[in-house]
């Protein structure tokens, strides 16, 4: 098999997906005969990316595909029993890899809607299947759960920070090699950017494309007046001409003689990108310059390692910038590249079917997990605005609207204050059913909306630090029971 072609990377089997540790503890499960008892995973954050109070949920239709993916196809299996232990004998034994090439995915899985706000600790996945099959999964949720979710995060900053302004993802060239790509421009999609200049997002995932030309375009011809003209020949219909290779307002007053042509021809002149220099003075002078060439509604697009602290900076300093263009700071997430998801085992069933809560211990208290089968309830008043987001454990019953209760890192019994009753919303919604796909999938324009909505409500919060979340007290007292046997 070839390893130069990309045919040979995306593929309808995922199983090879995985951390060898997750195949070699499979062998485990397998040889103890404990493989196909009933486990209880979870999929979180322990912490906010880039200093917020809360993460925007995103990736569940790529985790569906990867779930759905679960095989091990006769070349995977053969590739398998050729890997060798220490002492040079095979690392998996026959029978264990006959089972894998049979296995399939028969699991139920619950998870939050994309586009939903997700708070530290609260499972963006809970995963109830056969021990091995839940195993076999970890690595290859957290990669798509964890990019997607940061991406997201990321992208609904900047929008935010852009306020009406459009924002375009420009990061496929500096994102992590082909499919982080692919994912931030999806991700940067859903978080809320308006368009992307990946093609192959544009297509794969229906998400506009925008683009115009770049420096080289300019260099390539002997004056940067020809090099609009020819542009402007070759794309009468998409003309943002790129004004700072030389001297930008020269560049500018270029851009609108060539403008005017242009207009002479029936056609208009879309704006400028300024991608160097000052960009807060620079956008002013253009803006002045535009206005006084006759093309006020010529839109001024700003690049050059922007973020969302870069453009409240710019907006604060009077830029008059109407696009932003941002690339590698989002789709690298360049301040946080990682958002440190975790996926820990929270219940097991024992040899009589009954479920065992299972916690890990750390020296570290934000490292300990929460045990049980969890779920986790939004509080919302009666306009539907979130009041409160309590975790609690389905194995003892789903917490009351009347007295909302939690325990937070106070380690106290702490009540929400609201006159009258909330209604209570679980938030994690069932995708598969005993290996069967249940969950009508929204489109991305459905999602983006919905992301766009969720992100507006919440950041909008006098005081998102303090918004009233934690454990159900009685999910609460059991990790302690079970911290202090």
């Amino acid at each position: 098999m070839s390893h130069s072609h990309l045919a040979t990377v995306y593929r309808p089997d995922f199983g090879l997906l995985t951390d060898l540790y997750q195949l070699t503890m499979a062998a485990g499960y397998y040889q103890q005969r404990m493989h196909e008892r009933k486990a209880i995973f979870h999929l979180f954050f322990r912490k906010a990316p880039f200093g917020g109070d809360f993460a925007l949920a995103a990736g569940l239709p790529l985790a569906i595909d990867l779930i759905k993916g679960l095989h091990f196809s006769a070349d995977d299996v053969q590739y398998l029993g050729r890997l060798k232990g220490a002492n040079g004998e095979p690392l998996f034994k026959e029978p264990f890899l006959n089972y894998l090439q049979r296995m399939k995915f028969t699991g139920t899985i619950h998870a939050i809607p994309e586009g939903e706000i997700a708070l530290p600790h609260e499972p963006l996945l809970r995963i109830e299947a056969p021990l091995i099959q839940a195993q076999l999964l970890e690595t290859a949720l957290l990669t798509v759960m964890n990019f997607s979710t940061l991406i997201a995060t990321k992208a609904a900053r900047i929008k935010e920070a852009a306020g009406d302004d459009t924002v375009l993802e420009f990061g496929l060239r500096r994102a992590q090699g082909i499919d982080g790509g692919l994912t931030a421009s999806r991700a940067a999609y859903v978080g809320g950017c308006d368009a992307t200049s990946n093609v192959w997002a544009g297509r794969y995932y229906n998400i506009p494309v925008k683009g115009t030309h770049a420096h080289a375009w300019v260099m390539a011809f002997p004056e940067e007046r020809e090099a609009f003209e020819a542009y402007a020949a070759a794309m009468p219909n998409n003309c943002t001409f790129l004004v700072d290779t030389y001297d930008t307002v020269e560049g500018v007053k270029k851009a609108i003689q060539v403008g005017l042509e242009l207009r002479g021809r029936g056609h208009e002149m879309l704006g400028i990108r300024l991608d160097s220099g000052d960009l807060a003075d620079l956008s002013i002078k253009a803006r002045a310059l535009l206005d006084e060439g006759g093309f006020p509604d010529a839109k001024i697009v700003a690049s050059d390692s922007l973020d969302e602290y870069a453009v409240r900076e710019l907006k604060s300093r009077g830029a008059r910038i109407d696009v932003w263009g941002i690339g590698t700071n989002l789709v690298t997430a360049k301040d946080q590249p990682a958002l440190g998801g975790v996926y820990k085992l929270a219940a097991l069933q024992d040899e009589a079917g009954n479920w065992v809560p299972k916690i890990k211990r750390s020296e570290t208290a934000i490292k300990t997990s929460n045990p049980g089968k969890l779920n986790i309830r939004r509080f919302l008043d009666p306009d539907g605005l979130p009041q409160a987001s309590v975790l609690y454990d389905e194995l003892q019953g789903v917490p009351a609207d009347d007295a909302v209760q939690f325990v937070d890192g106070t380690d106290a019994v702490r009540t929400v204050g609201y006159p009258g009753p909330l209604r209570g919303v679980d938030l994690l919604q069932p995708i598969f059913e005993e290996g069967k796909l249940i969950a009508p999938q929204p489109t991305l324009q459905e999602t983006r909306d919905k992301a766009t909505q969720n992100w507006r409500l919440w950041s909008s919060m006098d005081d998102p630090a303090n918004f009233p979340h934690g454990l159900d007290p009685s999910l609460y007292h059991q990790k302690v029971d079970l911290l202090n046997p």
